[in-house]
């Protein structure tokens, strides 16, 4: 299917060993803090194996029990691991295969972005060669309020929408939503059919169809989104773009340890969404 990136072939190096210690940490992440019983059941290992690999990682440092309730959780050396991972480039690293495959599949430009704060940043972009190209820096940084980076906005917590939405908020463009009960009421809508198209909500004359990326937690943690200029992506064609975007978003997740999506062939048909914009695309309702 256009987007899918193969997989590559790792079976052959695979030491069971240490497949069974990230199947663990993974179920602690899952689940955690929980019982020895309840991550072995999650991770699928015997109670004997997954105690004594629970017990190498707590004398390292990467898991910690609780003596008097006798559950697991995750121990403090893993925020150094993360942070190191995060500064490394990670995440732009994992998506890359697949952002390049569905831009070689559509021919336009895709973008990675990640909340920071208050404000979205763009950690990886893949620019096909074409005469008439929208770019946007790795690192420039937007409000949340506009464009595909309300993806983020409506699946940041509580606290974040809320200081968000209590700002001052810039206006871009004619097309550019302010008001924060539209916003409020837009971020139920996206999180309700998983996806947001934009039109000219930043740049004039600037398309964007955009699908959340999670993690193995099931946190939302990027937006991937196709940017392309309007005079090439009318309605039906950025509507025939969105499943793409889609099943891209859905397996660079699971790439970054979320559950396997369900195969495209058994999706139901989907539905228009609601797009922003004056004019130029359906709005969204409301």
């Amino acid at each position: 299917m256009p987007g899918q990136t193969a997989e590559p072939d790792t079976g052959r190096y695979s030491i069971a060993a240490v497949d069974r210690a990230l199947d663990l940490l993974e179920a602690l992440a899952r689940i955690g803090p929980a019982p020895l019983a309840d991550l072995a059941k999650e991770a699928h290992c015997t109670r004997t194996a997954g105690f004594r690999l629970l017990r190498t990682m707590e004398a390292r440092g990467f898991a910690i029990q609780d003596k008097a309730r006798g559950s697991w959780r995750l121990g403090a050396r893993w925020g150094l691991l993360g942070r190191a991972a995060s500064a490394q480039g990670a995440l732009a690293a994992v998506a890359m295969p697949f952002m390049t495959a569905l831009g070689q599949s559509c021919g336009e430009t895709v973008y990675l972005r990640i909340r920071d704060g208050v404000e979205s940043e763009t950690v990886a972009a893949y620019r096909p060669d074409q005469a008439l190209r929208l770019y946007s820096d790795v690192g420039r940084r937007r409000p949340l309020h506009a464009g595909c980076g309300r993806i983020l906005l409506a699946y940041a917590p509580d606290t974040v929408r809320k200081q968000v939405l209590g700002m001052r908020l810039p206006r871009f463009t004619p097309a550019t939503r302010t008001d924060p009960d539209w916003l409020l009421a837009d971020m139920q809508r996206i999180r309700a059919r998983g996806s947001l198209l934009t039109a000219e909500e930043v740049e004039p004359g600037a398309v964007s169809i955009a699908a959340p990326v999670r993690d193995g937690s099931g946190l939302v943690v990027a937006v991937l989104f196709v940017a392309a200029p309007v005079l090439r992506v009318r309605p039906h064609r950025a509507r025939s773009l969105l499943p793409i975007v889609l099943d891209t978003a859905a397996r660079l997740s699971v790439a970054l340890g979320a559950d396997e999506p369900v195969e495209p062939e058994t999706h139901p048909t989907p539905q228009p969404p609601g797009v922003s914009g004056p004019g130029l695309l359906a709005r969204q309702a409301g």
